[in-house]
């Protein structure tokens, strides 16, 4: 499954919000969220329009990790409608 492109820090925000992830701070252009779901896990998402394809990647892998579900099912569950 390809990552998906031209989605802004702001649409992947909240699409994660499925999971849990909530935004507990912002730092100039970088978004902090936060999940308490399968123990306290955190991902920074800049919030730019649209984001580098590598840097969605390594967000979906390592929310893919802390879920425990493979980043291609991960993608499918966000984004394919």
């Amino acid at each position: 499954m390809k990552v998906p492109r031209n989605i802004s820090g702001d649409e992947l925000s909240k699409a994660l919000a499925k999971y849990g992830y909530f935004v507990t701070r912002q730092t100039g252009s970088h978004l902090r969220l936060t999940t308490t779901e399968n123990g306290e896990h955190h991902v920074t998402i800049p919030a730019h329009n649209p984001l580098k394809v590598g840097i969605v990647s390594a967000i979906l892998g390592d929310v893919a990790v802390h879920v425990k579900m493979p980043k291609d099912s991960l993608i499918k569950e966000l984004f394919v409608k």
